[in-house]
């Protein structure tokens, strides 16, 4: 298994990845043997402590039936007391009532008296027992009962090493640390394993997108080994896929400029070359001429001027001048700057307005939109057609509907007339001075304002254009 990484972030998650399965899996080791060493320690303990108090209270009896605490001279009882001291490597003590020493199997501090909180407790007739662990000792008592058995006149007292327990428990230290060694190196293994494993799909997700740095990919991203690799992939191909419409639209963009821009200055070359070539050419082919320079003149300022609005448009919400503004004297006012047009054509402008609606807007952005619906509805109609604008809202949103009776629009078209230059009747729109621009600029101006647009229309049965536009604008 050859692992080599290069991306930071790869390399950081395949070191987290290792850290987290050794943690997972030493730590609870480390617990484990831990738990296990104590368990075992205090369940040697325990037995032994057991263990020794039975034989406490066996002696115990003995010594009060023979009546020891009188005469320590037997020898029964004497070979008794050095057995238990040879069978647990320990030392017994009897302490009479005065709490002197009276036997010692050691015989280091027989006569002496002992006063602890142990000796004092037993002869209030209860047995102790305490674990030494610092010093490797248990030390047990046990009251001697008069003959009556209801007080205690006098304590053994045990005290017995627990070396032997220390050293199983170094012994089981020592297998325990050669199994954690052994568990620690497989976890090493398995955690460079898991690490390789989860770290070579996204390796390739990786190398995916910083090849969009150098160009698009053409090649779909196939990484199914997981499930949340599939869902990346996924994900990595839609947004592709968006980068590669994006990057069309803009290429179309560029060429439909191009080619709008192109096109007047051509007319105008044309016009311009056939007045040069011809010496004497009448005063009325000159007019007739420098009319038609001057509509394509005209006809490339319309263009510029959709463009430099759609371009502010394109930039973000800090560049609009929000304010409240009374949406009613707005649609009349555009109404009326409108209006010699449809005089022109004689369209019939009708506009309804349902209640007051004051919002907050853009009111430049919000003319130049609905400006565009309006123009749009009254050029693209029949002679002496209609064109209906009315105005609604509710708690929250105002609506603004454009209907006309014009030609309509094929629903299969519906997806596209906002689109940059596209045209639902080429010939049509530029004999009318359209740039192809209008309701693109619309549906920007829309959307900066967190509006939607929609349009609802049928093949010679009219169109209907239907924006909604928040009153309150969100931030």
């Amino acid at each position: 298994m050859k692992i080599k990484i290069k991306n930071k972030f790869l390399q950081s998650l395949f070191f987290r990845i290792i850290l987290i399965v050794i943690g997972v899996g030493i730590i609870p080791c480390l617990i484990l043997r831990a738990g296990i060493l104590r368990s075992y320690e205090m369940r040697a303990v325990s037995l032994r402590t057991a263990d020794i108090q039975n034989q406490c209270t066996i002696l115990c009896n003995q010594l009060s039936s023979a009546k020891y605490l009188s005469d320590t001279s037997s020898d029964v009882i004497n070979a008794e007391l050095i057995q238990l001291t040879n069978v647990y490597n320990g030392r017994v003590m009897i302490v009479d009532q005065d709490c002197e020493i009276i036997q010692d199997t050691y015989n280091i501090d027989e006569g002496k008296t002992i006063v602890s909180e142990a000796v004092i407790q037993t002869f209030a007739g209860t047995g102790t027992n305490h674990y030494d662990k610092k010093n490797h000792y248990i030390e047990v008592t046990a009251p001697i009962m008069d003959a009556g058995g209801t007080d205690a006149e006098g304590v053994m007292l045990v005290s017995v090493s627990t070396d032997t327990i220390v050293d199983s428990l170094d012994i089981l230290e020592s297998k325990g640390n050669i199994i954690l060694a052994t568990l620690s190196f497989l976890m090493m293994v398995l955690a460079l394993l898991i690490a390789w494993l989860v770290v070579r799909p996204l390796k390739k997700i990786t190398q995916s997108i910083e090849a969009v740095t150098e160009g698009y990919v053409q090649e779909a991203l196939h990484e199914n080994t997981y499930t949340e690799t599939e869902a990346m992939s996924d994900a990595f191909n839609m947004m592709m896929g968006r980068l590669k419409v994006l990057d069309d639209s803009r290429q179309e963009f560029v060429s439909n400029v191009s080619h709008e821009l192109k096109t007047p200055l051509t007319s105008m070359k044309v016009l311009a070359d056939a007045l040069l070539s011809q010496e004497e050419a009448p005063v009325e082919m000159y007019r007739e001429f420098m009319g038609d320079i001057t509509e394509e003149i005209d006809r490339e300022n319309v263009i510029i001027t959709d463009l430099l609005s759609l371009v502010k448009m394109d930039r973000s919400s800090p560049d609009l001048n929000i304010q409240s503004t009374d949406i009613n004297e707005l649609l009349e006012l555009i109404l009326k700057r409108l209006k010699p047009i449809a005089m022109k054509k004689n369209v019939d402008v009708v506009f309804e307005s349902f209640r007051p609606v004051t919002a907050e807007v853009d009111e430049v952005k919000m003319t130049l939109a609905f400006s565009n619906l309006v123009e749009n509805a009254i050029k693209y109609n029949h002679e002496e057609g209609w064109v209906h604008v009315s105005l609604n809202a509710d708690h929250k949103f105002f609506y603004v509907s454009v209907s006309d009776s014009g030609p309509g629009i094929a629903p299969e078209e519906h997806d596209h007339i906002f689109e940059r230059f596209y045209r639902v009747d080429k010939s049509h729109s530029r004999e009318l001075g359209g740039s192809g621009l209008g309701l693109a600029i619309t549906r920007s101006a829309v959307i900066m304002h967190r509006g939607s647009v929609k349009v609802e229309s049928e093949k010679g049965e009219g169109t209907t254009f239907t924006v909604r536009i928040p009153l309150n604008y969100i931030v």
